[in-house]
């Protein structure tokens, strides 16, 4: 899927000019790398809150127009007002088609329904949400689905038992130590203590009960 941002080319810059944009619905933004200069810009908030409304919009090679010259780039970053939660500035990174590129990617964790442990009681722990991944631009993943629905009690799965697509790379395998790297990505567990505090529940109300009784017994018999 192609996604678009149209930009136009920003020649003022400082505190007082990102205020005057924002008052005009618009934003800074800048564009740097594939060793080029950097160039400032000004997107459409509208525009821009939109797209990112898409979780696609971060993980994907995005088409960057700017005064009708297309360019592709990817999100490098973002910056947020702290209180209103809007966009106040986007940093893009030029992308060389042919080169590489180095980049977080969301894990999607698939078949909870479908997992007889979870069923019966027990709990996903998610330790890992996103990894940071090298791959050719064309080959770059939205996301990376686990498939969960085969884990039992106490099962994990680390990040070599991720089904990668082909020519994406995980960063963290590429160390020379894999074994150390390897963490666990996510794993079913039996919840803990739940039976231990179910049986004092049990004997509290138990106990409740009992003195409750005594308690009614000595009343009835001092009438």
């Amino acid at each position: 899927m192609n996604i678009t941002i149209n930009a136009t080319t920003r020649k003022d810059q400082g505190k007082g000019a990102s205020r005057r944009l924002r008052h005009n619905e618009q934003i800074p933004a800048i564009i740097y790398g594939a060793g080029k200069e950097p160039d400032t810009i000004t997107l459409n908030i509208h525009e821009i809150t939109h797209l990112l409304e898409n979780e696609e919009t971060y993980t994907s090679i995005l088409d960057l127009t700017i005064d009708k010259k297309t360019q592709p780039v990817i999100i490098k970053d973002l910056q947020r007002h702290p209180a209103k939660n809007l966009v106040t500035h986007v940093d893009f990174l030029r992308i060389d088609m042919n080169k590489e590129i180095v980049t977080n990617i969301p894990l999607h964790f698939m078949g909870e329904e479908d997992n007889e442990a979870m069923r019966l009681g027990a709990i996903l722990n998610q330790f890992v949400t996103a990894i940071e991944v090298s791959c050719l631009p064309a080959n770059l993943p939205n996301s990376i689905e686990v498939d969960i629905s085969k884990l039992g009690m106490g099962d994990h799965i680390s990040l070599t038992g991720i089904n990668m697509p082909e020519g994406v790379t995980i960063i963290a395998l590429t160390h020379g130590d894999i074994e150390a790297h390897d963490q666990s990505v996510v794993s079913v567990q039996e919840p803990k203590l739940m039976s231990e505090e179910a049986q004092v529940v049990d004997s509290e109300t138990e106990e409740g009960a009992t003195e409750g009784g005594d308690d009614k017994a000595e009343d009835t018999s001092g009438s």
